[in-house]
């Protein structure tokens, strides 16, 4: 047995709307948006959205890390669609230049770049 792919991670969320207009305005493609469930792609990969009633941030739950082409610009659409990024872009000693931003629903995703 081998593993081969990641194929979908899935979060809860407790305003679909709003999160689907987050990961709208971050450039992700809309696959499919139902009642309670909305779906992105990304290279073969899906970022799913649960709705759940009620659902409350717990916060530090942990982090999706994107790998972009260009980390400064990704976090000037952020800017330019009116999203508030919780970093700005730097260059880490583990040798990737990252930012942090949180969703409506309190994940943190990570856009980032090998240096």
């Amino acid at each position: 047995m081998t593993l081969e792919r990641l194929s979908a991670v899935t979060v809860a969320t407790g305003d679909l709307d709003a999160s689907v207009r987050f990961y709208e305005a971050l450039g992700f493609q809309r696959h499919y948006v139902h009642e309670d469930f909305a779906s992105f792609t990304l290279n073969g990969v899906y970022l799913n959205l649960a709705y759940r009633k009620g659902y409350q941030n717990f916060g530090n739950w942990g982090r999706v890390i994107f790998y972009v082409d260009d980390v400064d610009a990704m976090y000037n659409r952020c800017i330019q669609e009116g999203l508030s990024p919780d970093t700005r872009p730097r260059d880490a000693e583990w040798h990737e230049r990252y930012f942090h931003i949180t969703d409506p629903s309190g994940h943190e995703l990570s856009f980032a770049k090998p240096l």
